[in-house]
């Protein structure tokens, strides 16, 4: 076990608890659920399946060294070491979510119900996470990396994606900036600014790419759209979102790649509202106001993922 002190498992709320916190009672949840035409047995179904997969990995996981569960909702908060063995039970947006924190010490992602979840980022099952584990321990493990994106604003705070970063405002109002990159500066007012890392261009930037491709169709043109990238691509994609042209904006750099050597500046021209968040998870983000200079590139490490081996 050399080199690892603690089991760190990172669990998430069901549905259904989810829906008991919200209506204090089961009985209350259930009420509202079936009067909206619902289906509570599928809550309570999905609810159990967890559990079951949640005890089985708790005891498969007495590894002889210290064990600490800890939901979804404290990792930002939370100090990672590198010899904490991280386990994550839930969909894959919990993996995404953790990785960025974790550093880059192997990351072990069951799948707790794969009848629900396809699970991308779940190479496991619950029966499979001792042994899994096991193989971390011993230094035995196959683990892929995977290529992190970062936002650095110049007051020293920083942000870290799996999948995507998001540039923009708090609502649906247009943000105003400056964005620099390579082939130039320009003002923009848009939806707001995606990048996106390699396992992310599937997910958010490829709905982009879909709207892109389906309005030059019916402009009548070839709507085509870029090949998926690799997890390991050491590159960034981004796209600026419904861009406006204006007296006082331009849209001649909307979409491009981001070298792994180097980076795009986003300068706040909004006096309130600017946000930056990553991975859909919008409680975790950073203000971005008027003054705030945002400087992103690939992150200096990469999250590993700890995959069946071939």
């Amino acid at each position: 076990m050399a080199g690892f002190e603690k089991v760190v498992l990172v669990t998430r709320r069901t549905r259904l608890e989810e829906l008991i916190e919200r209506f204090n009672t089961r009985g209350q949840a259930r009420f509202f659920i079936e009067r909206s035409g619902g289906d509570f047995a599928e809550y309570e179904a999905e609810h159990e399946a967890y559990q079951r997969a949640l005890d089985r990995v708790r005891r498969d996981l007495e590894l002889g060294m210290p064990r600490q569960t800890i939901d979804r909702q404290l990792v930002p908060t939370y100090t990672f070491t590198g010899r904490d063995l991280v386990v994550t039970l839930g969909q894959d947006g919990l993996v995404a979510n953790v990785a960025k924190y974790a550093g880059d010490q192997p990351l072990i992602g069951i799948n707790p119900d794969p009848a629900r979840f396809d699970g991308i980022l779940l190479p496991f099952l619950a029966e499979d996470a001792r042994q899994a584990a096991v193989n971390v321990i011993e230094g035995e493990a196959t683990t892929r990396a995977v290529t992190l994106a970062a936002i650095r604003l110049d007051d020293g705070q920083q942000l870290l994606a799996f999948n995507d970063l998001f540039i923009g405002t708090r609502t649906h109002t247009s943000a105003r900036y400056r964005l620099r990159t390579s082939e130039g500066a320009e003002v923009q007012s848009s939806s707001g600014i995606l990048v996106s890392t390699g396992a992310g261009s599937t997910g958010w930037m490829s709905s982009v790419f879909n709207m892109a491709a389906g309005i030059t169709a019916f402009a009548g043109g070839r709507g085509v759209q870029p090949a998926p990238m690799r997890w390991e691509d050491r590159r960034l994609l981004f796209a600026v979102r419904e861009s406006f042209i204006s007296r006082h904006s331009q849209a001649s750099i909307v979409a491009g790649l981001i070298d792994q050597d180097e980076e795009i500046a986003i300068e706040s021209l909004m006096p309130s509202g600017g946000v930056i968040f990553s991975d859909g998870v919008e409680i975790d983000f950073l203000d971005f106001n008027a003054g705030a200079i945002g400087h992103v590139k690939r992150a200096a490490h990469c999250a590993r993922l700890v995959v069946k081996g071939i």
